[in-house]
């Protein structure tokens, strides 16, 4: 195994905890209203489905792409912490343990992604051979 693949594996653990996680408090979200409830079952499906494409078939753009969840579900629970979110989430959430540890595991997922993630070559411009006249 190579440490690009462990970093692979820890990835896809950390989708498969944060869907599990978002998962089990889909009903609880639900209770507060649809927005919520919806909001919950979004961050379940998703990474979710990022770690089953990612144990079948790692790509760049599934790296990609937990990076892109990753962050936004970090970016949701700040402005739902912060502000709430309109319609998904209207009314302030207060701070606990488990949703600390939940940023922390997708956060770990996010840094591990993005250092996977190659970037495209520079370009760069061709000189063709002898001289313009």
């Amino acid at each position: 195994m190579t440490f690009a693949e462990l970093k692979v594996d820890l990835i896809v653990i950390a989708c498969a905890v944060s869907a599990g996680i978002h998962g089990a408090l889909v009903p609880d979200h639900f209770h507060e209203g649809a927005g919520p409830g919806i909001g919950f079952v979004i961050a379940t499906v998703l990474p979710a489905a990022l770690a089953v494409v990612l144990t079948r078939a790692p790509s760049q753009h599934t790296l990609l792409a937990a990076v892109v969840v990753f962050a936004g579900l970090i970016a949701a629970y700040a402005v739902v912490v912060v502000h709430g979110l309109p319609v998904l989430h209207p009314e302030r959430e207060e701070v606990d343990g488990l949703a600390l540890f939940t940023k922390a595991v997708e956060a770990g997922g996010l840094l591990l992604a993005a250092s996977l993630v190659r970037r495209p070559a520079p370009f760069t411009l061709l000189h063709p051979k002898g001289t313009l006249t």
